[in-house]
């Protein structure tokens, strides 16, 4: 017996798929037909893209500052350790007069 591998299609492919479908133009019948899928794939596709638009236009994360931040936030860190080092050091080695 044969068995039929799953088709995997990229990401670009499905939203191109979806905002076709977003489009109407064309039926379901005639998008599946064209792009040799299923469709209940078509539809799937198109809520989820519907789905995932607000997430598109949220207020972007800026990678860099939040990068940033934990640097500074790691190097604060550091700073304190070395400084309760020093501390610590300078305690220990003061003369016992």
């Amino acid at each position: 017996m044969k068995y039929r591998i799953r088709k995997q299609h990229p990401a670009s492919f499905k939203a191109k798929v979806a905002l076709e479908a977003l489009k109407e133009r064309l039926t379901v019948a005639q998008i599946a037909a064209a792009y040799r899928i299923h469709p209940t794939q078509v539809g799937v596709w198109k809520r989820q893209l519907v789905d995932a638009a607000p997430v598109a236009f949220a207020q972007p994360t800026d990678h860099a500052a939040a990068a940033q931040e934990s640097l500074a936030a790691e190097l604060f860190a550091k700073i304190g350790r070395l400084e309760m080092e020093l501390a610590w050091l300078q305690k220990k080695l003061q003369p016992s007069a």
